[in-house]
């Protein structure tokens, strides 16, 4: 008997005001809301054999949670945590615990926006940043 290959399991975790998306500043994130981009994802999921989860928070500790329980039950981790990127030190930290891939994604290119955003603390805490690809930063983060 063969043994079951199990298949990697991946949280894509947005954080606040990502639900906006396709209303927010279409000329800075685009005109797609965050359930289109996720259904383009699970297309791609499937194209590479990979399991999807998808969480949306408005909270701060909520997206902390996330990332901890991402470290326990997935195999790898997909964030954009929104303007939490330049102000979390908690967020940061939870990265910085977890032992499983990372990578952050960001609609825009924050180093060409404001001051305020150029700053990204939870970069520090995952293995790669995908930054002003628009929602093709999400592909590539899985790819």
């Amino acid at each position: 008997m063969k043994p079951v290959e199990k298949s990697l399991r991946i949280l894509v975790l947005n954080g606040p005001n990502l639900s906006a998306l396709g209303q927010r500043e279409p000329e800075i994130y685009g005109g797609e809301s965050l359930a289109e981009i996720n259904r383009e994802l699970e297309s791609l999921a499937g194209e590479l054999g990979v399991e999807l989860e998808f969480v949306q928070t408005e909270s701060e500790g909520e997206m902390i949670e996330q990332v901890h329980q991402a470290g326990r039950e997935f195999d790898g981790l997909v964030i954009n945590p929104g303007a939490l990127s330049h102000t979390s030190l908690g967020l940061l930290d939870a990265l910085l615990s977890v032992k499983i891939p990372k990578v952050e994604v960001h609609l825009s290119n924050p180093l060409s926006r404001e001051p305020m955003r150029r700053r990204m603390l939870s970069a520090r805490g995952v293995e790669a940043v995908v930054a002003g690809a628009g929602k093709e930063g999400y592909r590539w983060a899985l790819s």
